[in-house]
Order: C-alpha cells, then sequence, then structure tokens
C-alpha cells in the first residue's frame, strides 16, 4: 500500500491558479471569523500545546502504576480512567500526544520541503532536470508506504523519528507534483517575464515571485498531509513499532484497549476520539481554508493571461558587423516552431540595427512576427521555439538561451508589455516591486526607496506616497501603465523594447503614454524599438520604420522618407486603411489576410492581396533592395511606386494621434 493525497488547491481539485499574498491574508482573516474553523484550530492548538506542558512538566504521572486501580471507569481522580496497570488514561495520552503530533509535524516538514524545493526546480527549470524529478516522484510514488516502514523498523527498532523522516520523505512526491503544476502556471505570468526583464536573479525570482504564488495549495495538502501522517504513526505504534513501552503512544493504547475489550471496552474510546478528533479537525481546516483562499482567487480582480511554456532555445553565436552607437544588430535572425516533424519559421531571416538615440517603429499586421522579434531581443521567445541567426544586444555577442541575457536584462536592455496589469505582480506593492528590482541592480534598501519615489515622479504619477503603498490591482490601466514603465527604467537600460504599450489604453491615455516615452527616450538618451500596428504613433515619435509582413521585412526607411513615398504596396495599403479626422475619405482595407507561416509561398508572400501583382511577383523570392539612402524595399515594382505620390502624407496632423484600427 502507499499513501498519496488527494491533491486540492485554491480553487479545487487540479486548479493551480495563483492567490495573490493579499488576498491569502484577508482569506486567513475571515478564516477566524468562522466558528467551525477556529473550533478545529483550537482544537489542535489545544491538544498541542496540553502534549508539551504534560510532556515537559512530566504531569498526572503518566508512567506510574498502580494495579488496585486498574480498569476504572471515568470518575474524579480520572477523568478518563485507568487502563490495566492503573495508570491515568487522560495523562498518558496527553503525554504521548507531544511524540505523536510532533512526529507527524516533522514528516509533514520534510514532506514540504523537499516537495517545493523539487518542485520548483521541475516547474521552472523544466527541461532534463524536470525529466529526472518527474522519475523520482514517481518511484516515491509507487513504494509501498507500510512495507518501506516496515523494513525500516526492522533495521533501526523503535525509532519514531527515522519512521517519520522516511514518511516525509515518501509523502513529498505529492508535493513535488502539487509544486510543479504551481509553478508551471505561475512561471508564464507576465509578470515573471519583467522580473527577469528587470535583471533579477532565478533565485530570487522563485523566492518572491514563484514561490509566494505557489504556496496557498501547499498550505491546504499540508493540513491534509498532516492528518495522514498522524494515522500512518498511529498505524506504526498499534504494530508495536512505536515509542518503546512504558512509553505511551496513541497508536500503542489503541492495541492494549483491543487486548483488553472485553474487561474494559470504554478504554478504546479515549485513545481512538483523540485520533478521529484530531484527524477529523486537520481535514476540515484544510477544506476552511481551501474553501477561504478559493473565495479570494475567484473575487480578485486580477485576470492573469498565460503563455505558451518556454524553455531554452539554441542559436548559433556570431557577432553583426554594426557601428559603435548599434544598441541592437541582428542579421539573418529566424525564430522557428516545430510543427510535425519539421521546423516552421514564424519570423524569417529578418536583418536590422536599432542604433543609440534612436526610435524605430516596428509595424504590421498582426500574425507578422513583430512580438516574435521583440521577445527574441530579449531572450523570451517561447518553447519550443528555435532561435537562428547572429545577434549583438548592446554590444555583446548573445545566442537564444537565457543565460545570455542575464547580465543584459534590466540594464542594458529593457522590456514594456502590452498588458500592464499582468505584468506587475498582483502579491505585491508597488513599492515592494520598484525597491526589489532597484535592489537588485546593486542600490540599498534606502537608496531604492528613495529610487523608487524618483522614477514614480519622473513617469509623471502624482500622489507618489499612495502609488506605492497600492497593488496593482488598485490602479488604473494608464497608471499601472505608468509603473511598468518605471519599472522598466530602474536599471537605465540603454535600450527599451515597447511592445504595443498603449493597445491596453484608452485614447486620451495613449497620447499621455506616447508622450512620456517620447520625453524619458530623449531625457535618458535611450533607444527605442516600438512595436505597434498604429501608424499614427509610427508618425508621432518615430525616426525609422520597419514594416513588416509574414515574417520578413518588407520596407525599412526614415519616417519622413516613408510617408511621403513608400515604395512598397503592402505598405501603401496600411496607409490606405488609415483614417484621417477632418478629410473626408473611403477607407480601403487590404483584403484577405496574412496568411499562416506554414503556407507562405516560396514568391512575394503579399502577391495574393496586391493589387499591383504581376508575373515577375511570383517568379521566386523577392529580395530586401535599397531604392535611396537608408530607404529598403522588397518589391520588384519599387520603382514604379517612385512616381506615384503617397495616399496619407506625414504632414497630415491627424495621422499622429489617429489609430489604425485596434489589433
Amino acid at each position: 500500500m502507499s499513501i498519496e493525497l488527494a491533491t486540492e488547491t485554491a480553487g479545487g481539485p487540479g486548479d493551480t491558479s495563483p492567490v495573490p499574498v493579499r488576498h491569502r491574508s484577508h482569506a486567513v482573516a475571515r478564516l477566524l471569523r468562522r466558528p467551525g474553523a477556529v473550533l478545529c484550530l483550537s482544537w489542535v492548538v489545544l491538544v498541542f500545546v496540553a502534549s508539551c506542558v504534560f510532556r515537559l512538566l512530566d504531569l498526572g504521572r503518566p508512567l506510574e502504576q498502580k494495579l488496585i486501580d486498574s480498569y476504572q471507569s471515568p470518575s474524579g481522580d480520572h477523568l478518563l480512567g485507568t487502563d490495566m496497570l492503573g495508570r491515568d488514561v487522560l495523562a498518558r495520552l496527553l503525554y504521548g500526544g507531544w511524540e505523536t503530533l510532533a512526529g507527524a509535524a516533522v514528516a509533514v516538514a520534510i514532506a514540504i520541503v523537499l516537495g517545493t524545493v523539487l518542485g520548483l526546480a521541475a516547474g521552472y527549470v523544466g527541461r532534463a532536470v524536470d525529466t529526472v524529478v518527474n522519475w523520482l516522484q514517481d518511484i516515491l510514488i509507487t513504494l509501498p508506504t507500510i512495507l518501506v516502514l516496515l523494513a525500516v523498523a526492522t533495521v533501526l527498532g523503535n525509532n519514531v523519528w527515522a519512521a517519520m523522516i522516511v514518511l516525509g520523505v515518501l509523502m513529498s512526491a505529492t508535493f513535488i507534483r502539487l509544486v510543479r503544476a504551481s509553478t508551471l502556471a505561475v512561471r508564464e505570468e507576465l509578470y515573471v517575464d519583467a522580473a527577469k526583464v528587470a535583471g533579477l536573479s532565478t533565485a530570487r525570482i522563485l523566492a518572491r515571485h514563484v514561490l509566494p504564488n505557489a504556496m496557498a495549495p501547499v498550505l491546504i495538502q499540508g493540513s491534509a498531509a498532516l492528518g495522514a501522517a498522524l494515522v500512518v504513526q498511529a498505524g506504526l505504534g498499534f504494530l508495536g513499532l512505536g515509542a518503546p513501552p512504558p512509553v505511551p503512544s496513541w497508536g500503542g493504547m489503541i492495541a492494549e484497549a483491543a487486548n483488553a475489550m472485553s474487561i474494559q471496552p470504554w478504554l478504546l474510546v479515549p485513545s481512538g476520539g483523540m485520533i478521529i478528533l484530531t484527524v477529523l479537525a486537520l481535514n476540515l481546516l484544510g477544506d476552511y481554508l481551501r474553501d477561504e483562499l478559493y473565495a479570494s482567487r475567484t473575487t480578485s480582480p486580477e485576470h492573469a493571461r498565460r503563455r505558451p511554456a518556454r524553455g531554452p532555445q539554441q542559436a548559433p553565436v556570431g557577432v553583426p558587423e554594426a557601428g559603435p552607437d548599434a544598441l541592437v544588430a541582428v542579421r539573418d535572425l529566424t525564430v522557428s516552431f516545430p510543427v510535425g516533424d519539421r521546423l516552421v519559421p514564424v519570423v524569417s531571416g529578418i536583418s536590422f540595427t536599432v542604433r543609440r538615440g534612436e526610435v524605430v517603429g516596428l509595424v504590421g499586421e498582426s500574425g507578422c512576427g513583430k512580438t516574435m522579434t521583440g521577445l527574441s531581443l530579449i531572450g523570451l521567445v517561447p518553447e519550443p521555439g528555435v532561435v537562428t541567426g547572429r545577434m549583438q544586444v548592446a554590444g555583446h555577442a548573445v545566442d537564444a538561451g537565457p543565460r545570455s541575457f542575464r547580465g543584459l536584462r534590466g540594464t542594458r536592455i529593457a522590456l514594456i508589455s502590452q498588458e500592464p496589469m499582468v505584468a506587475l505582480d498582483p502579491s505585491f506593492t508597488v513599492g515592494s516591486l520598484l525597491t526589489e528590482a532597484l535592489r537588485s541592480h546593486g542600490r540599498n534598501r534606502a537608496d531604492a526607496r528613495t529610487r523608487a519615489r524618483e522614477l514614480l515622479e519622473l513617469v509623471g504619477i502624482p500622489r507618489i506616497e499612495d502609488v506605492l503603498r497600492s497593488y496593482p490591482h488598485q490602479l488604473s490601466g494608464g497608471m499601472a501603465q505608468r509603473v511598468a514603465i518605471a519599472l522598466a527604467i530602474s536599471g537605465d537600460p540603454e535600450l527599451l523594447i515597447a511592445d504595443e504599450p498603449t493597445t491596453a489604453l484608452d485614447v486620451t491615455v495613449q497620447a499621455e503614454i506616447l508622450d512620456l516615452l517620447r520625453d524619458l527616450q530623449q531625457r535618458l538618451g535611450m533607444g527605442l524599438l516600438l512595436i505597434t500596428h498604429d501608424l499614427g504613433v509610427v508618425a508621432d515619435i518615430c525616426t525609422r520604420v520597419i514594416v513588416m509582413y509574414a515574417g520578413e521585412i518588407v520596407e525599412e526607411a526614415p519616417v519622413g522618407q516613408l510617408f511621403d513615398q513608400p515604395r512598397m504596396p503592402y505598405t501603401r495599403a496600411l496607409m490606405a486603411s488609415t483614417p484621417v479626422l477632418d478629410v473626408v475619405q473611403e477607407l480601403h482595407g487590404i483584403p484577405g489576410t496574412v496568411p499562416l507561416p506554414a503556407a507562405w509561398p516560396d514568391h512575394c508572400r503579399f502577391a495574393a492581396r496586391c493589387d499591383l501583382v504581376v508575373d515577375r511577383c511570383r517568379s521566386g523570392p523577392v529580395p530586401l533592395e535599397p531604392v535611396a539612402v537608408g530607404h529598403e524595399v522588397r518589391c520588384v515594382r519599387s520603382a514604379e511606386l517612385a512616381l506615384t505620390p503617397a495616399t496619407v502624407s506625414l504632414e497630415t496632423p491627424a495621422v499622429r494621434r489617429q489609430p489604425v484600427g485596434g489589433r
């Protein structure tokens, strides 16, 4: 037989959603207002404290024998009666309870510590570590618990502590599985990505951001495990493998009562009742805690979204040729994902450079590979993605593995994501998040607190002290995005990647955030790579534009040149679909959709949607060629388009603020 505890977490069986620390504290407060929970907790505390007092002070003379008083029923002198040797049953129950409860607690503590450490490693690191931990977990689950404990007793004798240590190791399998599942869910949160980008070490991320959100189900499971360990220890005592006589144990007292069943059946009631009530109290306490944590999670305003699991990727290392002012230089960058037995690229052999002090816009429709390009520059491409090509970031040659970016994230390169509400850890206040990031960059606690206030002032946040004490869900979308920006620039990065930073905000707040980004870029001298759908945003703050379609760059030019004379039909189609205020015009949408990566043709990928397509467009691959200084185009008819005026001019004021139409 083997022991496997039911995995019930904050949301019920199988639910590993994180429960924020603040809501867990509220859950505990509500728990203490429930009479049933208070009763269960009081019983457990009372039994444990009374057992400790009786054991330490040797009260009630539990080992004193008086044969003339054997098998007495409950009375004023002996509240629970006496056993076959005239020893007081109540004194023996409390005297033996210390060892029973402490032994069970040791087993559960070992199970939690071992299971948490291995579960965190398996869930966060993955790969070979996950394989080894799962293999170990399977072995522990399949081992018959009672037989293993009997073998330990045979070798070591009646050593309760050794048996409980072995039991804790065997029980850790359940916690490994539970913590691993919770870690897999939490590690995909954007606030974990934000912690990585801020330059926090793996140990600090696990301790501060992953572990607190994985502990709620562990605490619930620990309550049930404590009851199970108590029953196992009582079973060992019943078999004569518990504390050696004359030291009492709850299981040993049940065995003695069973032998005297025909003489004094009452003896089974105190010992059996003590075990039943204690185990029942522990299990009910776990149920109450689960219910409160579930209520906290379901009423919490955080709406975490998850992405596919990430893991290590590989890319050949090489230093692309780039000038001394280049913050990012990539050559032949390809990001692929396995589909069946082949790799399908979602970004296809692109090359570009972002220089110091430059604001580069990366534009295109959804599905063109913009976000995947940005993620590859900071080592966050989802698993099982494979990144190839040559990359240089902030003067360092990097591959796609996470270790290449550890010294760069936060201090040399930073990221602002689309969704500020899920990029900030809901478990911590704004002040705690900023202070943690700043301390990871080498500041002491006092300097970090001072700098946190300066950062909030820098991004234009009023009521700084109130915001520092606030949790992310207490902030508006615009305020949360300002905090996310403050967090991103906390390490004074040289390059800031902004992945559609205004998508989740309303139009008026979008303008404020764009003004803030432009002001910060100019004041701090950063390079800025702005990923967006919005040509109005590009016209407003960018100095150069890269247009992507179906995983490849189709046009790159200075912003003025691109808007005045676009040389690619796709760029012109995007501009023709741009609404312009105060101008009566017919909007022309682009027919069709961006083809799926597996369906990309070998010729011009925009040919199926292009109004200007000719036979040459389908004759073979179209290279990206220069047509002017700093202007490159992937089109066989680019020379003809040079003679055609642009649909929308950069000088049109409305373009600078008018969105293209969202996502």
